[in-house]
C-alpha cells in the first residue's frame, strides 16, 4: 500500500480563522498602546504626576517660608527688627542722614 502525499491547497475557508485571530491580536495590542487606559496614557500621566508633585514641593517650601516670617510678626513673637525692615521697605521710612541697607 502506498501513501501518497497530498497538496493542501489554501481555500478561503481556511485563511478565515487565521486572519480573525491577527486581527484580534492586531486590535488588542493597538487599544492597549494607544486607548484612554493604554500605555502611552499611562506614562503621559506619570509624567504629569511628577511635574505636580514637583510644584507642590516647590509651593510648601514656599509657605513654609512665608509662615516663618508671619511667625516673627505675631504679638507673642514680634522681632522689631523684622517688623522696622517692613516698615522701611514698604512705606520707604527713613530719617534724616540714615544709610539703610535692605537685605534679601
Amino acid at each position: 500500500m502506498m501513501v501518497r502525499a497530498r497538496r493542501q491547497v489554501m481555500t478561503p475557508a481556511r485563511l478565515v480563522k487565521p486572519l480573525l485571530l491577527a486581527c484580534a491580536v492586531f486590535y488588542l495590542l493597538f487599544h492597549s498602546l494607544h486607548g484612554e487606559r493604554g500605555l502611552y496614557a499611562l506614562l503621559r500621566e506619570q509624567g504629569q504626576l511628577s511635574a505636580v508633585q514637583e510644584e507642590l514641593s516647590k509651593t510648601r517650601m514656599e509657605r513654609e517660608r512665608v509662615e516663618l516670617r508671619v511667625s516673627h510678626l505675631r504679638d507673642s513673637n514680634l522681632d522689631l527688627d523684622l517688623l522696622d525692615e517692613q516698615m522701611r521697605r514698604m512705606l520707604g521710612v527713613m530719617r534724616p542722614n540714615e544709610v539703610v541697607m535692605l537685605g534679601r
